[in-house]
């Protein structure tokens, strides 16, 4: 209850739960709500600006800008959370793995994991999407090799500083074994570090999935994205509603996963806890 009671005093957190909430419901109705076929074309209608047929315009082939706005929140919203929960897997098990393990283990595997990290995530994700293919698979797994070293480090730490305390060493004595002390000691007092890098960078990984999608690397035409919807609005600057609404969904959906991160952390973190109260 005092998880609640604290967060809900926590005013930017409250909006970006309220402005998440709202995308997450948007995802689910969309296909109920679209007041037009997202992918059906108009040539007689292209480049119309917002009036009362159409809120938000028409793009260059003449779609409905608010229709594919709805139905690609559902694109956006899914790729961005598939990124973040297979990257913390392989990050919380590999982090895991070489931070109990220690030694030569760990240091191998941590250089491997140094090594990915050492490339730029944007450059590394646009290499890794271009060599396999435009298409969503592929972006979704180019984006979780690039991400999952964070994870893998900071499950890491936390197992190193966990690993020495007293009822570690009680455990052991007492002859569990290294795989359960794993999932019931170690794991269940390193998840709440691993809940706050997911949430904060839930945020990110939606900037660089519409990144890829704006340079062609995302979904392939013509499934609708914010990413790429953004692209064509840069393409036809006079038609300025082409990529300022998707560019305002983005805005509003990254900062609010960011403002739920940052509630998260400054309850979960004992040294912030304070000012939330």
């Amino acid at each position: 209850m005092s998880l609640v009671y604290s967060l809900r005093k926590n005013r930017l957190f409250m909006i970006g739960f309220v402005v998440c909430a709202f995308w997450v419901i948007i995802a689910l109705v969309a296909p109920f709500i679209v007041p037009y076929d997202p992918l059906a074309q108009n040539m007689e209608e292209r480049f119309c600006s917002p009036s009362l047929t159409h809120f938000f315009g028409t793009d260059h082939l003449g779609r409905d800008i608010l229709s594919r706005l709805l139905m690609g929140s559902r694109t956006s919203l899914s790729a961005s959370l598939l990124t973040i929960v297979f990257a913390s897997l392989v990050g919380v098990i590999y982090g895991g793995v070489a931070g109990y393990a220690g030694g030569a283990v760990d240091e191998v595997m941590m250089r491997f994991a140094e090594l990915v990290q050492a490339f730029p995530t944007i450059i590394l994700a646009m290499v890794i999407s271009a060599a396999l293919g435009p298409s969503l698979f592929h972006t979704l797994l180019a984006m979780i090799i690039v991400w999952w070293p964070n994870f893998a480090r900071l499950m890491r730490s936390a197992v190193i500083q966990i690993r020495s305390s007293e009822y570690i060493e009680a455990a052991n004595s007492m002859g569990s074994s290294k795989t359960r002390i794993f999932f019931r000691d170690i794991l269940p007092n390193s998840i709440s570090s691993i809940l706050v890098m997911a949430t904060v960078d839930f945020g990110s990984s939606i900037l660089l999935f519409s990144g890829l999608s704006f340079l062609g690397l995302g979904s392939p035409p013509p499934a609708p994205e914010w990413g790429a919807m953004v692209s064509d609005g840069a393409s036809y600057i006079s038609s300025w509603w082409m990529g300022l609404f998707p560019g305002l969904a983005l805005l509003t959906l990254s900062m609010s996963a960011n403002f739920i991160g940052d509630g998260m952390r400054d309850y979960l973190d004992p040294r912030l806890r304070k000012e939330v109260k």
